[in-house]
C-alpha cells in the first residue's frame, strides 16, 4: 500500500496517509481513459447546427415560368437551391452526439488517471485548503509556494473563500470531489487533493 506525505499550506509534512492500492496502484489501462474522454468531449456536443432545405423554407411551390418555351432551363419552384432565399442543398443537420459508457468503465477510467498521475509523482496531498477572505493574490501566493503549475485541485470542502480565490487564476481548476472527470484529469499535469477528498475518491472509486 502506497504512501504519501500530507502537507499544509506552507508545505510542510505535518503527517503521512496511506494510499489504496486499488485506486492509486491500479493498472493503467490507456484505452479505457481514451474511451471516457471521447465520451465525455462528444457529450458536450449541442448538436443544434443546422439549416433548411426547400422543403423548410418560405416561399411558393408554383413553377416561375412555363415549361417549355423560353429557353431558360426548367424551373420547379422559387424555393430551389439555386434562388435567393431558397434552401440549402445537402446542408449541415441537427444531430445528437450523445454517447455513453457504464460505470464501471468510466470508475476503472479514473483509477488509471489517478495510477498514472501517482506513478508519474505529480499529485500532492494537503490537509486543508482554506483562506480566510477572498483574496487571488493569496492563492497565487500559495500556489508559488507549491510550486507546479497547470494544476487541478480536487477538494472535499468547496467553501466560497477558496472558489471565489481561485477562479481568475489561469491553468489552475478547482473542483469538488464528486465532479471528478477524466478529462480534467488528462489535461492539467499535476493533482492537489485534500486529504478529507482522498478518502471520498477512494470510496467513490472501489470497485
Amino acid at each position: 500500500m502506497p504512501s504519501i506525505a500530507v502537507l499544509d499550506m506552507n508545505r510542510q509534512k505535518v503527517g503521512e496517509v496511506y494510499l489504496s492500492d486499488e485506486i492509486f496502484a491500479s493498472e493503467v489501462k490507456e484505452h479505457l481513459m481514451h474511451l471516457a474522454l471521447r465520451i465525455q468531449l462528444a457529450n458536450r456536443r449541442a448538436g443544434t447546427v443546422g439549416v433548411k432545405t426547400r422543403s423548410e423554407v418560405a416561399g411558393s411551390g408554383k413553377k416561375p415560368f412555363k415549361q417549355k418555351g423560353t429557353g431558360n432551363a426548367r424551373q420547379g419552384c422559387r424555393r430551389a437551391p439555386q434562388y435567393p432565399g431558397g434552401g440549402v442543398a445537402f446542408g449541415p443537420q441537427a444531430k445528437e452526439y450523445n454517447l455513453s459508457i457504464n460505470k464501471k468503465a468510466r470508475n476503472a477510467a479514473l483509477r488509471s488517471a489517478l495510477s498514472l498521475q501517482f506513478k508519474n509523482d505529480r499529485i500532492m496531498v494537503f490537509d486543508k485548503i482554506n483562506f480566510d477572505k477572498i483574496s487571488t493574490k493569496s492563492f497565487v501566493e500559495f500556489m508559488n509556494r507549491v510550486g507546479v503549475d497547470r494544476t487541478l485541485i480536487i477538494t472535499d470542502d468547496l467553501n466560497n473563500n477558496l472558489q471565489l480565490s481561485s477562479r481568475n487564476v489561469p491553468h489552475v481548476k478547482l473542483l469538488k470531489y464528486d465532479a471528478l472527470n477524466i478529462h480534467d484529469m488528462l489535461k492539467y499535469k499535476n493533482l492537489i487533493i485534500t486529504q478529507g477528498a482522498v478518502q471520498f475518491v477512494e470510496g467513490a472509486l472501489h470497485k
